[in-house]
């Protein structure tokens, strides 16, 4: 079978695609509204329903505090809200997460066809990889790359440009795939193109248009549509 040529986006011919985690790559939000609503539990809190928890996800554990108990990072019991959470959550890390629907067709599409393709999040390698080891998806990503793996986490471009050179692309050889403000600036200011998933968790004050993306997606599989695969491209 012929391989199809590296794709072309943005006049850009593309060999890495890199994904934020939280809210792009995998929907994680079940098991993360779980790990507070547990912890609210935990200090007789009553807990929120997942629609209110949805929304603050991407944003990590001091966000998902301060929506569950209405404190900021100063509080004195904020630190240990925090650290209950994030036990919890290693805990249950692979309870109901799941990669987003059609996201398996994208990176299997991208694997049959020698593309390469990693993670860049800003989650802990802690939580990072058992979550990918759960998955099956550490031997299958190029890299994998946490908010601790580089002195600096997104939106800094370093974890952005570390990861192309792990894999040995240049950064205008990269496409970066996020749900966040912080990951298209991050990805701007390494040199990839980039995209913005509107599936992830996207709270009603995000204004993904004015973020600077080369583009948007709704769906996973709009982004083979993106890269100009025949096959993905409807009339």
């Amino acid at each position: 079978m012929t391989r199809p040529e590296p794709a072309i986006f943005d006049g850009k011919r593309i060999r890495l695609i890199l994904f934020d985690l939280d809210g792009t790559l995998a929907d994680t939000a079940p098991d993360l509204a779980y790990a507070l609503n547990q912890t609210l539990a935990l200090h007789g809190k009553e807990p929120l329903s997942f629609e209110q928890i949805r929304p603050h996800i991407s944003h990590g554990g001091i966000a998902l505090i301060r929506a569950g108990f209405g404190i900021e990072s100063g509080h004195p019991e904020f630190e240990k809200y925090r650290q209950d959470l994030l036990t919890i959550y290693l805990d249950n890390i692979a309870r109901e997460t799941a990669l987003f629907p059609g996201m398996d067709e994208v990176i299997s599409f991208f694997e049959r066809n020698n593309l390469s393709w990693g993670i860049v999040t800003n989650k802990p390698d802690w939580l990072t990889d058992p979550l990918m080891e759960k998955m099956g998806l550490t031997e299958r990503a190029a890299c994998i790359v946490s908010g601790n793996t580089t002195d600096n986490s997104k939106p800094h471009p370093e974890p952005i440009l570390h990861a192309c050179r792990l894999v040995g692309f240049k950064p205008d050889e990269s496409l970066y795939i996020g749900d966040a403000e912080r990951d298209i600036e991050a990805g701007r200011r390494a040199g990839t193109a980039t995209l913005t998933a509107l599936f992830g968790y996207l709270t009603k004050a995000d204004q993904p248009d004015r973020w600077g993306a080369d583009g948007t997606i709704d769906h996973p599989i709009e982004i083979l549509k993106q890269l100009g695969y025949p096959e993905y491209i409807t009339s």
